[in-house]
């Protein structure tokens, strides 16, 4: 062999060292308020509300498979309601107008932190059974609804004041005093 053909042998590539990311903490959770606990419970009853007429609507339907997303977003639309919400920030408050349509003082559940409203109702199904013929159309409106809402500005929660009227919940929020920094004069040990 010449010197130019001959086959030199291959080197082994040095081992590309990584750079291992330091381990994350575990980001610490938020402390379970009452209220916290109680949209947790809500939402969850809710859930299983939807699932329970999911499974249903998938019965009734003759168990055929592929319409999953179907069955589940019909059983959404007819367990929760959609609760239209206007907020209009009125200089010193906030104004809140909520329609809530057949519902009851109550059968509504309201609450207010100072950045958050959840506006929660349930209330009884009524149905009447007629025997005149086959059902050709038939709709009928949620009778639960849920709406959570983050607020621009916080409020004042002890001053909030909700009506309800032809089905139409307002609550007037003052919002609350911004926070007054103060000096600190520090003294000498």
């Amino acid at each position: 062999m010449t010197p130019s053909t001959a086959v030199q042998p291959k080197q082994q590539a040095a081992p590309i060292a990584t750079k291992q990311a330091a381990p994350v903490p575990p980001k610490q959770a938020a402390p379970v308020t009452p209220a916290l606990a109680n949209l947790v419970d809500q939402m969850q009853a809710i859930y299983d509300s939807i699932a329970r007429r999911a499974f249903e609507i998938f019965n009734d339907n003759g168990s055929n498979d592929g319409h999953d997303l179907d069955d589940w977003l019909q059983a959404e639309a007819e367990k929760l309601h959609p609760v239209h919400i206007d907020v209009v920030d009125a200089g010193d408050s906030l104004k809140v107008r909520a329609e809530v349509p057949g519902f009851a003082a109550e059968d509504l559940n309201v609450t207010v932190e100072p950045d958050c409203l959840t506006i929660a109702g349930k209330r009884e199904a009524k149905q009447e059974k007629e025997n005149e013929g086959n059902v050709v159309y038939s709709e009928r409106c949620a009778d639960e609804i849920l709406r959570v809402i983050d607020l621009p500005t916080n409020v004042d929660t002890t001053k909030v004041t909700a009506t309800l009227k032809d089905g139409v919940l307002e609550l007037d929020m003052p919002k609350a005093a911004p926070p007054k920094a103060i000096k600190v004069e520090p003294k000498t040990a």
